[in-house]
């Protein structure tokens, strides 16, 4: 049974930082290419930035590229993001998931809310 589980979201001030982190399981996780997405109230969910199973290469949407960096832990079956210079436009739901969204075992967790206000 697959199984990702993100934790590390809360309040930010425009401009601080956070780091989410996944837990997987469930899956070969070092073979498998991961990813973040994430969505904002009353928007789709959009791609954040994805990781492929041996690190490189990394891919990152335009607006959170410079910002945000994916990176994993194959051995303890982990995937992070660290986000910096939050804007507002980064509040949202951010997911952890397994490969991308047109992949057939794309699978994503419940989410960790990532809330930015002054």
């Amino acid at each position: 049974q697959v199984q990702l589980v993100e934790s590390g979201g809360g309040l930010v001030v425009p401009g601080g930082s956070l780091r989410l982190s996944c837990t997987a399981s469930g899956f070969l996780f070092s073979l498998s290419n991961m990813s973040w997405y994430r969505q904002a109230s009353g928007k789709e969910r959009e791609f954040v930035a994805i990781i492929s199973s041996a690190s490189k290469p990394k891919k990152y949407a335009d607006s959170v590229r410079g910002r945000f960096t994916i990176s994993r832990d194959n051995v303890k079956k982990t995937l992070s993001l660290e986000m910096n210079n939050l804007k507002l436009e980064d509040m949202a739901v951010y997911y952890c998931c397994r490969g991308a969204a047109r992949d057939s075992q794309h699978y994503c967790g419940q989410g960790t809310q990532v809330i930015v206000s002054s």
